[in-house]
């Protein structure tokens, strides 16, 4: 059985859901696990979804901000959305796939969208800042406490850092800048690593090869600049590891018209 997984930081699904539906039209993933919902529960296009075949859906949203979304072919039972750093922010969503997802049973969906952290590196001059640090650090704290990885589990999302060098346009020049801090990089490769998360990008696709899943909407001509980051990842449980097979950003989809400034990021594995 061959299993796709997507993660997208859409930017607001009712405002792009003609897009959503598009993508899924052409590249139909198993799974789509959508960031940056902006919506409430109640105002979710969860018909719309259903239409498209995705009849099997966990979301938590909130008006204009934050929300994340786990839509699917196949069937999960078991679905829990985490409050973390005690706010109810609509941040994280989980999912496992039950016994009709067939080879993919038993598999947990992981979907987190941990905040963006403002423009200031400085934890006492910035609460963003802090409360991303203190984010990353809950995790950890998950990670050691539940042992999400003891079991076939992907956890994915629009984490907000791009921890290697070639995952962001200018290793130098952004060192200062929020996503590529050296406190965020370090800290985040350290949760993964130590969790015992395999980053499924860089094991398909190593340094020094440069792969971005985010363009600014500042930029006046943002394919011409380039200026990218990798803020987007996938990242496998040992169990899973062997049966990664591609890993695609579609680069194409921040030229569609009113694009998120993230792109879809894809991951087969073949169970």
């Amino acid at each position: 059985m061959q299993l796709t997984v997507t993660s997208w930081n859409i930017n607001s699904v009712r405002l792009r859901i003609g897009m959503v539906g598009e993508f899924l039209t052409r590249y139909a993933p198993d799974i789509l696990c959508l960031q940056e919902t902006k919506t409430p529960d109640e105002q979710f296009p969860a018909k719309a979804f259903h239409q498209l075949g995705y009849v099997h859906q966990a979301f938590i949203g909130q008006k204009g901000y934050n929300g994340v979304a786990i839509v699917s072919k196949l069937p999960f039972s078991e679905k829990e959305a985490m409050s973390m750093c005690g706010r109810n922010d609509a941040r994280h969503m989980t999912a496992t796939l039950d016994k009709a997802a067939g080879a993919a049973a038993g598999i947990a969906i992981h979907n987190f969208y941990i905040p963006a952290g403002g423009d200031i590196p400085d934890p006492e001059k910035n609460d963003k800042f802090a409360h991303k640090l203190a984010f990353l650090d809950e995790i950890g704290a998950w990670g050691v406490t539940k042992k999400p990885t003891d079991r076939p589990a992907i956890l994915l999302g629009d984490l907000n850092i791009a921890p290697y060098e070639h995952d962001v346009w200018s290793h130098k020049q952004l060192l200062d800048v929020v996503s590529h801090t050296p406190i965020e990089t370090t800290t985040l490769e350290k949760l993964r690593s130590e969790l015992g998360w395999t980053d499924a990008a860089r094991t398909l696709r190593p340094e020094p090869e440069k792969l971005y899943s985010w363009w600014s909407y500042r930029a006046q001509d943002w394919e011409a600049s380039n200026r990218g980051r990798r803020l987007d990842h996938i990242w496998l449980s040992d169990a899973l590891k062997p049966t990664l097979r591609d890993l695609s950003f579609l680069r194409e989809a921040r030229g569609w018209e009113r694009p998120s400034d993230h792109v879809p990021v894809t991951v087969t594995l073949e169970l």
